[in-house]
């Protein structure tokens, strides 16, 4: 981990995001940090040896995974840092030969997730109910994953079903519709929520959320050796992205980095704003939505569950 007079070594497990990319390939650097990048792909693997055996000294984290994790007591604390965010409407799909015709008619049917805590499904079901009025209870969750962090139990209305594919129930009419169950090539399968994207920007106009997906956690064993540490963390992840949005006016973006260039005509010209303040709203939501799902035994504020030193950063 450290070498005696030397920087100390972080194992970070990360993955290469265009804001990302600085940092990864050491072009930005931490006073007195070395990082060991280690390549997990995909990422989400990452998440559950964090969760299950603290493989790594600093990882990408699942906003909900996480505060699940800290729910349950596992040794690491997250850094306001949110490297991966997007809007959930547009994941959400059904078959059109299920009797639905909108969310409400989810109500009494089965619809697939591929864990209960998986974030987009937290951040679909809190729409669905919020903006939706769709009673969550009165639908069948059919997840076919375990869980990354094992403890939580989940709902009455939850099923397993270990190994399925979602996309290919769902085309098959085993499931009314599914969240996040990505391409599915069949002419029965279609968006639950008609012009996504439309829905999506009115949604962050009306309420000012910019749903998170991914944060980052570091071991609190290191946090609580030196309070210097996650100031200095936050710091590179924040030079990486601020060498990243001075490209995002470049031509011939491509990937997320196009995605979120597009994104600046929504939330404005910082695309992936870090910090407790600029982030209180989503923040706030994702919590309550949680809570709300039966995910959380109890209610956090955004202050209780990211590393004190960082609170103030931006």
């Amino acid at each position: 981990m450290t070498a005696a007079g030397g920087p100390l070594t972080l194992k970070t497990a990360v993955a290469t995001y265009a804001h990302t990319k600085a940092l990864k390939d050491g072009t930005v650097t931490a006073p007195g940090i070395r990082f060991e990048q280690i390549e997990v792909s995909p990422i989400v693997a990452a998440f559950r040896r964090m969760v299950r055996t603290l493989e790594f000294d600093v990882s990408e984290m699942a906003i909900t995974t996480y505060l699940t994790a800290k729910a349950h007591n596992k040794a690491f604390t997250a850094l306001p840092i949110f490297v991966m965010r997007q809007f959930h409407h547009a994941p959400i799909a059904y078959n059109v030969k299920s009797g639905v015709k909108s969310p409400k008619d989810l109500e009494g049917k089965k619809v697939g997730v591929r864990a209960y805590t998986v974030t987009t499904g937290v951040w679909a079901r809190g729409i669905l109910a919020s903006e939706y009025g769709v009673d969550l209870d009165k639908v069948t969750w059919v997840v076919v994953d375990e869980e990354p962090v094992q403890e939580p139990q989940k709902p009455a209305n939850g099923r397993d079903r270990p190994g399925g594919n979602p996309g290919k129930m769902l085309a098959d009419g085993e499931l009314a519709a599914a969240i996040g169950a990505g391409q599915v090539e069949s002419p029965d399968v279609k968006p639950l929520i008609a012009n996504a994207r439309e829905a999506e920007a009115e949604w962050y106009r009306k309420t000012g959320i910019y749903p998170i997906n991914h944060t980052v956690v570091v071991k609190d064993s290191l946090l609580q050796t030196d309070p210097t540490l996650a100031p200095r963390i936050f710091g590179a992840f924040k030079e990486a992205k601020a060498a990243f949005l001075k490209q995002l006016d470049s031509p011939g973006l491509s990937g997320d980095a196009q995605t979120l260039a597009q994104r600046r005509s929504i939330v404005g010209d910082d695309p992936l704003p870090n910090g407790v303040a600029r982030n209180r709203k989503a923040l706030e939501a994702i919590i309550q939505f949680a809570r709300d799902q039966k995910i959380l035994p109890r209610a956090v504020s955004p202050e209780e569950v990211f590393a004190r030193d960082t609170l103030g950063l931006e």
